[in-house]
């Protein structure tokens, strides 16, 4: 389904996750052109970007929209998956749109989380019409993770909210107000994450669940999103990647 393409990747983040899309992009006959960790951010330039096609950022949500921004000053594509920024997308949304070029974000590059975005929407609207039903998010990761809650169970709540319309808002904690999306979130390790959408009534229970054993699943699905947007312009998700 995907054709390998040999590219040369900046890591924007050399931490578990930078490490682990290294492994993956040598794996797929890719080159790491740049690494920029803690100890080099000052190689976070033009000068240094322009050695790569293409820029994989996984940081943390007080240095993502910084990053992004230099690679698309760059006029590199940039693949982000850093959670916690997004009251700045718009901001490098429109920068990126009014100067050609290309950024995709997802709040999870795994192809199964991804399918299970596409279920649990699908679901919200089977249960839309059954208000005797109650639904909450959970989700668990390890406890080095510096968002609560994580991207990937914002997205979910957000998806049910679309869906089932007596639910107003979604709250990092739990709730007595019906109108309110219960995510709770809890922090242990070793817990590469697990996101759970419950739905309960007196008379039964409805549970989807995914479960990462590793960062493998994520690291993948971000080369392939690297391979997917070099060369193109525009605003992309992994929707995009996997054709869902």
């Amino acid at each position: 389904m995907y054709k390998k393409i040999q590219m040369k990747i900046a890591l924007v983040g050399y931490g578990k996750m930078g490490r682990a899309i290294e492994a993956v992009a040598l794996e797929r006959g890719h080159e790491i052109a740049l690494k920029i960790d803690l100890d080099n951010l000052d190689e976070l330039n033009t000068a240094h970007l322009s050695r790569a096609e293409v820029a994989i950022e996984f940081t943390g949500p007080h240095s993502a929209f910084s990053n992004v921004m230099a690679c698309l000053e760059a006029g590199v594509p940039v693949v982000c998956g850093s959670t916690g920024w997004l009251e700045k997308f718009e901001e490098a949304k429109n920068y990126c749109l009014a100067h050609g070029g290309a950024l995709l974000y997802a709040s999870n590059f795994s192809v199964g989380v991804n399918i299970f975005f596409e279920v649990n929407k699908r679901l919200a609207a089977l249960m839309e019409p059954h208000p005797e039903y109650d639904v909450a998010v959970t989700e668990i990761h390890h406890t080095q993770k510096k968002d609560a809650p994580s991207g990937t169970a914002i997205s979910l709540a957000e998806q049910i909210l679309d869906n089932i319309h007596r639910k107003k808002r979604w709250v990092n904690h739990t709730s007595d107000d019906p109108g309110e999306l219960e995510i709770i979130s809890d922090r242990i390790d070793p817990a590469p994450g697990t996101h759970k959408v419950l739905y309960s009534s007196p008379i039964d229970d409805l549970e989807i669940i995914h479960t990462a054993h590793n960062r493998t699943g994520f690291a993948t699905g971000a080369v392939l999103a690297a391979e997917f947007v070099r060369n193109k312009k525009g605003i992309f998700g992994m929707k995009d990647v996997l054709g869902l």
